[in-house]
């Protein structure tokens, strides 16, 4: 639905600044593989006072966040929300982390917002690596081959649907080397769009659950988490954490929903984490207080996991 509501193809970063505390968000531009041009919202701050966003040295570490939103709208309205998760990540009283840099990028899919294209499911996964490539060449850009440079963390989130697209991404390994994904912040998030037709039609009289083979994508966190950890298993390496953040009145997805998930990644020894946004709904879950704190706590969480290497 990237064109809900009617003016979401033509909303400006400008138009949000006032709500945004403080936090200056840029319009960026990159493309996917086969082309298509795609719309970014960045912005970069100190995870502790007293650092200037541009004082890169002075930083250990250069933490990425990746950010997938949900279907319908576009991500300028969405910066307000993001800006004040960022602004309390930066302000947690963390004394044991390191200084750092941290970086929102968040993707707008083919289709949506300014990026050119229509959205289809193997267009999300090349919109999903240009943004982590992008991410890549930007830390080089930054830091060249400064053998002091900080060490890059890239983090995940992803919203509704962009929980799938996020644990997509991590589960296809198709993310530059110098960038491996360390973390996944999964916001009221469903096993997979098949499971999810079963959910809004369980009537057996009904035959839409059995006409599954004709979705027009088949997006599974279920299945990636899978992958995710064979892989991990198969290369000796450490899987990314993972932090899922339910809406507590979730009218769209069941809680069963991030149960299994956390059931699923608990049988194949990813290391999770599961919390719940108080009297949220669907798409409104870090749009409350408590659900920003929770977010920023999961961000902070993955870093502090990332950093100590557990």
């Amino acid at each position: 639905m990237p064109g809900f509501p009617p003016n979401s193809r033509w909303e400006l970063i400008d138009n949000y600044d006032n709500h945004c505390g403080g936090i200056k968000w840029a319009d960026e531009r990159t493309r996917a593989a086969d082309g298509t041009d795609l719309a970014m919202a960045v912005t970069t701050v100190p995870m502790q006072k007293g650092k200037s966003p541009t004082d890169n040295k002075a930083a250990k570490a250069h933490i990425y966040v990746l950010y997938f939103q949900g279907n319908a709208a576009s991500i300028p309205p969405r910066l307000p929300d993001l800006s004040w998760v960022l602004r309390n990540v930066n302000d947690s009283h963390n004394p044991d982390l390191a200084p750092l840099q941290i970086t929102f990028v968040c993707l707008s899919y083919r289709g949506y917002w300014t990026s050119r294209g229509r959205p289809s499911e193997d267009g999300l996964k090349l919109d999903a690596e240009a943004g982590a490539r992008w991410i890549s060449q930007h830390h080089e850009h930054l830091y060249g081959l400064e053998s002091e440079a900080p060490v890059p963390i890239l983090l995940l989130w992803g919203q509704s649907i962009g929980c799938s697209v996020a644990t997509n991404l991590a589960a296809t390994g198709r993310i530059p080397a110098n960038i491996p994904v360390r973390g996944l912040l999964l916001e009221t998030p469903f096993l997979s769009v098949r499971t999810m037709l079963e959910t809004l039609y369980p009537q057996k009289w009904l035959p839409y659950k059995h006409l599954w083979p004709f979705l027009r994508n088949h997006l599974d966190s279920w299945a990636n988490l899978g992958t995710i950890a064979s892989t991990a298993k198969q290369r000796g390496s450490r899987p990314p954490n993972i932090f899922i953040l339910e809406a507590e009145r979730d009218e769209l997805v069941p809680p069963e929903h991030a149960e299994r998930l956390l059931d699923r990644c608990q049988d194949l020894g990813l290391p999770v984490e599961r919390v719940k946004s108080p009297a949220a709904f669907h798409s409104d879950a870090i749009m409350r207080v408590e659900g920003k704190r929770l977010a920023a706590l999961g961000i902070v969480r993955l870093t502090k996991q990332a950093l100590d290497g557990g």
